[in-house]
């Protein structure tokens, strides 16, 4: 297959690959398109067939659901059945990166959800998506536009090298302004479950839900998960990633340079200042007093990691408060070591 691939300014985009897309998707095709969070790789939410194609374009797993897009908030109306508490928070945070969890309708296809009852539903901020997505005329149904397992996309080239050849375009806007997937809170049941944390903070949502569950994963082979990004191991590049805290940080990597020779480090420009020798394999992702820079940089620096020789990964654990909550859910899923 041909990937048509354009560059699209996000403040001031040109519609004619836009329309293009739209196109494609009314189509049946893939298409990649940039989000507020990360790159997606859309298909028609209505049409079966089309959605099978994500998942073939991936490897990824059928029992994995999909995350619908949608341009209106009325739109929601069409594939879920909408609550109190959904609308209160779709008044607060939407257009933006929190996904809800509802009971589907169904003109939703089995194929989005994995089989459940349930649908994951969010409205975009990011312009070139709502375009998009209104050009469209139909919901999108979209993971990350990335190879299974590997880290998501957050820029137009990370989906070009995984997926080239596999989707029939790929709208590039530049650096996707958050970096992390969205948050996912299960409304369908009460009180909610935060499944994903993610930009949006459980602070963030308290003051409507007034009571949030936080979601424990214990899934068993045959068992599906209710939201996107769950069961399976994601974000990781080749070599194997350790996490390390402040304290011993250096320790842990002198050990991994005896056990496994080249080791890239990727850590705050504070944890940097504080070693007392040269590391020659290294990539700062951000200043601990920010972390939003953190959770930007992240994924672009775990595919760095691809592009070196490194044979090992260790990588800074920050704190689990705000954003950072969401950043060390995301390295714990890359990590075969969480010390």
């Amino acid at each position: 297959m041909k990937t048509n691939y354009y560059n699209v300014d996000p403040q001031y985009p040109n519609k004619n690959p836009i329309i293009q897309a739209a196109a494609l998707i009314s189509r049946g095709e893939i298409v990649v398109f940039p989000t507020e969070t990360v790159y997606g790789l859309g298909a028609n939410a209505l049409d079966a067939e089309a959605v099978k194609k994500i998942f073939a374009a991936k490897g990824r797993p059928a029992d994995n659901p999909l995350i619908v897009h949608v341009a209106d908030k009325n739109w929601l109306e069409k594939v879920a059945q909408v609550n109190t508490l959904a609308r209160e928070l779709i008044n607060k945070f939407w257009p933006g990166p929190l996904t809800l969890i509802l009971p589907k309708k169904d003109i939703v296809p089995k194929e989005v959800t994995a089989g459940l009852n349930t649908v994951a539903v969010r409205m975009p901020s990011h312009p070139v998506a709502q375009l998009l997505i209104k050009a469209a005329g139909v919901p999108i149904a979209a993971p990350s536009a990335n190879s299974s397992g590997k880290p998501s996309s957050t820029q137009g080239q990370h989906a070009l090298d995984d997926l080239v050849g596999k989707v029939a375009m790929i709208l590039d806007a530049g650096p996707v302004p958050i970096g992390l997937e969205s948050t996912i809170l299960d409304v369908s049941k009460m009180p909610p479950v935060l499944l994903r944390p993610g930009y949006i903070t459980k602070e963030d949502l308290l003051p409507i839900c007034k009571e949030i569950q936080d979601f424990k994963a214990n899934f068993t082979a045959n068992q599906k998960p209710p939201s996107p990004g769950l069961k399976y191991v994601h974000y990781a590049p080749t070599a194997p990633v350790f996490l390390a805290k402040e304290e011993g940080f250096f320790t842990i990597y002198e050990q991994l340079q005896k056990d496994y020779g080249n080791v890239a480090v990727l850590c705050s420009v504070e944890m940097l200042a504080s070693s007392q020798k040269e590391l020659p394999l290294f990539k700062i992702l951000g200043s601990r007093k920010n972390l939003q820079s953190i959770a930007q940089e992240l994924f672009a620096a775990l595919r760095w990691c691809d592009q070196t020789e490194a044979k090992a990964v260790l990588v800074e654990i920050f704190p689990e408060e705000g954003i950072g909550l969401a950043i060390m859910d995301r390295l714990k899923r890359a990590a075969v070591v969480k010390g």
